[in-house]
């Protein structure tokens, strides 16, 4: 397989056109490429650039974190969003030093069986820190993918085996170049063929979309609705935890039940966290950050 045409526009655009990126850096490693993919998971490079560079300036090593408390990941993540990633974070460093001797694997299957790893993030690791030739398939490729080739205005909600596959098939053979491909198109998809305004005069594939040539518009309204989080329980289970990553001891049940005036909400809140082993429920009806050292005190 040579290299395709689409490849080599979006390439050829993205080496121009490319935002600057600290995980794009050449030298920067696979733990730092995995942390990055993992933070940048639903949530905007612009919060995680602080917090990736924090994160690897205290952690910036496998082994360093695995060596710390679940609790300072928790800690560390701070306000990032959807912290059960923290957590997965600190899971893999531990399952990295155990089974690999502290270095992310280049192997897809390795990748994959390590805790908090899925699909998407085990194939963008191994294509963005080993120049490895995998289709790397989140939203934003997609709808480049379902514009360009298919002629379909959206990609739908979720990835499809067809998604990968019809990536795929656009990767130039060479497996560095295939990489730096995966790269663009994600690019891409993320600063010009967006969903709701595409620059299409800025695009490299204007005159070979698919979609533009077909002259169909843009959906009215967004793929999938915009999640509310004021007064949800995702708001509620920031606030807690926002008052347990401010303290190193235990905190009282009466301390916490000021951060929310919905006594049922607050509650089923605080059992999804420890449900979800952010928080340890300890003894006196007190709780503190999952892992916090000298406060595993069994329960009455």
């Amino acid at each position: 397989m040579s290299e395709t045409p689409l490849a080599t526009a979006v390439v050829r655009w993205y080496d121009k056109n490319a935002r600057d990126l600290p995980w794009r850096e050449p030298g920067v490693g696979a733990w730092a490429i995995l942390v990055s993919e993992v933070m940048l998971q639903q949530t905007p490079v612009v919060r995680v650039l602080p917090a990736w560079r924090a994160w690897l300036t205290r952690w910036p090593e496998p082994a360093v974190l695995a060596a710390d408390t679940p609790a300072e990941a928790i800690r560390m993540w701070g306000r990032l969003g959807y912290p059960r990633r923290a957590l997965r974070l600190h899971e893999c460093a531990v399952a990295l030093v155990e089974r690999h001797g502290g270095a992310v694997p280049t192997e897809l299957e390795q990748l994959l069986a390590l805790p908090g790893v899925g699909s998407y993030t085990a194939r963008a690791v191994a294509t963005f820190a080993y120049g490895r030739r995998h289709p790397v398939v989140d939203t934003n490729v997609r709808r480049v993918v379902a514009r360009a080739v298919a002629g379909e205005p959206d990609a739908g909600l979720a990835t499809r085996p067809a998604d990968l596959v019809a990536t795929e098939a656009l990767l130039p053979a060479e497996p560095a170049v295939a990489a730096r491909a995966s790269a663009a198109f994600m690019e891409l998809g993320a600063v010009v063929c967006t969903a709701r305004s595409p620059r299409c005069v800025d695009c490299p594939l204007v005159d070979r979309c698919a979609w533009r040539a077909s002259g169909q518009a843009a959906p009215a309204g967004p793929t999938r609705r915009p999640q509310r989080y004021a007064g949800t329980d995702r708001q509620v289970r920031g606030r807690l935890l926002a008052v347990l990553r401010e303290s190193t001891v235990p905190v009282a049940r009466e301390q916490l039940d000021l951060v929310w005036a919905d006594d049922v909400q607050r509650a089923r809140a605080l059992a999804g966290l420890v449900e979800d082993g952010l928080v340890q429920a300890l003894a006196a009806d007190r709780y503190a950050l999952a892992g916090e050292p000298g406060n595993a005190v069994p329960q009455l």
